[in-house]
């Protein structure tokens, strides 16, 4: 399994996220400034199917200029449709029927035209988004489920991320003969004759791919994923620095559906993120997510390693990313081992996101699992690999590297669903992450400290449900489980957290799920000690100011409840940030 590579010195993986500051702005009409010469031509256009970020963007360039958006229409979108569009001067870059939507470049002067069309339901950013970068085996009891004989077989996982380098022998199978990475799909169009043999040129993908499923065989097993004889489909929707875009991603999503019977597709790995610009009904790469899962695929997506960030004491709240914010999905945050095969002195990393979700506050992470430091594959020359030579493992010629991040912690947990699909093939999505989540270990401190190793900053994590939420990734206990949620209890959605009157309580998103069902009973889910936390009494229901957000004012609860600025704005897509900015830092932390 993967080990932490002992070293004084360590860089981690880079991250980066579009940053974006939401405004609460209401526009009535679309103005000359907005469409230039155009707009003379029009009747007043009303933007309610504009998102407020398109408009606001519109304002403030010239009339030629072009913003990259995505169109969802009321129904799937016509040809003469699309041909008036194009001839407003949009280019089509990718059809999403999935979502009834296609992805366009497009001129200003063109989006009167998309407000006033009757068949256009919704206008949104067609965001950019980066990829969010052994003592696993013990934390999650993966070896167990290896003896009972469950290690992937027949499951495949679509990973969608940079691409995988298939040409490690821990690709092949059982037997050494096949290659075990089964389909091979760029989305980015920056696949040349000259890296076609690499196809993951930023190095990301490769690594989350073989802790979910590499075989460890170039290690003598010492560095096997989770599941190490599943079926891998790459999706790369990342380029060589690790960028990629909304419309990249819902492509290859519902690619991994279309293909799903014929490689028996029934996990997704998204170890990526973006910023959350509107409530997850309206965002169309939180719509493609939802799509897979009521097609029968678990989708597993990365929290976002935004935990440090602190806006006016909130202490690292409300900084989850996209998609890991929808309610269906499974989202994923980052355990420490602490350097011992114990997970009873494990420590929740500093640097994972918190909840609630911004708008929507829906209770996220869903499960937490081992992502510092973990060793998997390497894909030789590529970004990573060049940047970060103090990352490679000494005694394998580069074969593997070290990472850190909810990036991989996510594929952790993806390789356990791939068990205990391989176990259950029946269970739906929503029992899964039922499953998961309720025989999570739950054990953990009242709080803990870490300290950044390079700047000597020290930040402390409290144990609540927004933090660890229903705990860590047990994969023997959930194979041994025979819990099968009951069908007509309806979709297991991540609940959602409400605030009235100084009292936080939580609420189904559901209502055909009971709270006292085996899917969100506070104590079967969380247990006690996470949903009450240590040193919060029963009367606060979910939390008191003092563990939640580290301080004594309520500066850091309004941020995240938009009590004292516009409303939805985010802890990590605030007010610190200009528009379309982005942030790159090295997760620095033993």
């Amino acid at each position: 399994m993967m080990r932490r590579q002992k070293s004084s010195k360590r860089r981690n993986e880079r991250h980066s996220a579009a940053w974006g500051k939401r405004l609460s702005i209401t526009l009535l009409l679309l103005t000359r400034m907005a469409f230039g010469q155009h707009a003379g031509e029009l009747a007043p256009v009303s933007a309610r199917n504009l998102d407020p970020e398109v408009t606001r963007w519109a304002g403030r360039h010239a009339a030629n200029d072009t913003l990259r958006v995505i169109v969802q229409y009321k129904h799937a979108p016509l040809t003469a449709t699309e041909s008036r569009l194009q001839g407003h001067g949009a280019r089509l870059s990718q059809r999403l029927h999935l979502i009834h939507s296609a992805a366009y470049t497009i001129p200003v002067n063109a989006l009167a035209h998309l407000a006033s069309d009757p068949e256009v339901a919704y206008v949104s950013v067609d965001h950019a988004l980066k990829g969010m970068d052994d003592y696993t085996d013990a934390a999650m009891n993966a070896s167990t489920a290896w003896n009972a004989g469950y290690d992937g077989t027949g499951i495949g996982v679509a990973v969608i991320d940079s691409g995988i380098n298939d040409k490690h022998s821990d690709w092949n199978d059982k037997a050494g003969q096949r290659n075990r990475v089964v389909y091979h799909q760029d989305f980015t169009g920056t696949i040349t004759a000259a890296n076609r043999s690499t196809f993951d040129t930023y190095g990301h993908g490769t690594h989350v791919a073989g802790i979910i499923g590499g075989s460890g065989s170039k290690s003598g097993g010492r560095f096997a994923g989770v599941a190490p004889n599943v079926n891998l489909i790459d999706l790369r929707v990342l380029d060589g620095n690790g960028a990629g875009s909304d419309s990249q991603v819902i492509a290859a999503i519902q690619t991994a559906i279309a293909l799903k019977s014929t490689y028996n597709i029934r996990v997704i790995n998204l170890s990526l993120g973006r910023g959350i610009f509107t409530n997850y009904a309206q965002d169309p790469l939180c719509q493609a997510v939802e799509s897979a899962w009521q097609n029968g695929i678990v989708v597993v997506v990365a929290a976002g390693n935004f935990g440090r960030i602190s806006v006016a004491g909130s202490n690292g709240y409300g900084t989850v990313a996209a998609p890991g914010n929808d309610p269906f999905v499974l989202t994923v945050g980052a355990m420490k081992s602490m350097g011992t095969y114990s997970r009873t002195d494990d420590q929740v990393a500093s640097y994972s996101s918190k909840g609630p979700t911004t708008y929507d506050h829906v209770v996220k992470p869903d499960v937490v699992a081992p992502g510092n430091l973990v060793v998997s594959l390497n894909s030789m020359g590529s970004t990573l690999y060049n940047e970060y030579p103090a990352n490679h493992v000494a005694g394998y010629y580069g074969e593997y590297f070290s990472l850190s991040g909810t990036s991989m912690a996510t594929p952790a947990v993806a390789g356990a669903v791939a068990l205990l699909l391989q176990q259950n093939p029946s269970l739906t999505p929503d029992q899964v992450k039922a499953r998961l989540m309720k025989t999570a270990y739950k054990t953990f401190p009242a709080s803990s400290v870490a300290t950044d190793p390079t700047t000597g900053q020290t930040y402390t994590a409290y144990y609540d449900l927004f933090t660890v939420g229903a705990g860590y990734i047990d994969a023997q206990a959930a194979l041994a489980s025979n819990d099968v949620t009951p069908a007509n209890l309806g979709a297991a959605l991540s609940p959602t957290a409400n605030y009235r009157n100084g009292v936080v309580t939580l609420s189904n998103g559901n209502s055909l799920v009971s709270p006292s069902s085996v899917v969100w009973g506070t104590s079967v889910v969380w247990g006690t000690s996470v949903v009450w936390g240590t040193n919060v009494s029963g009367s606060s229901v979910v939390w008191g100011s003092s563990v939640v957000w580290g301080t004594s004012t309520n500066a850091g609860f309004s941020v995240v409840w938009g009590t004292s600025v516009p409303v939805g704005t985010s802890v990590v897509w605030g007010a610190a940030s200009s528009d379309n900015a982005s942030l790159s830092s090295d997760i620095n932390e033993q």
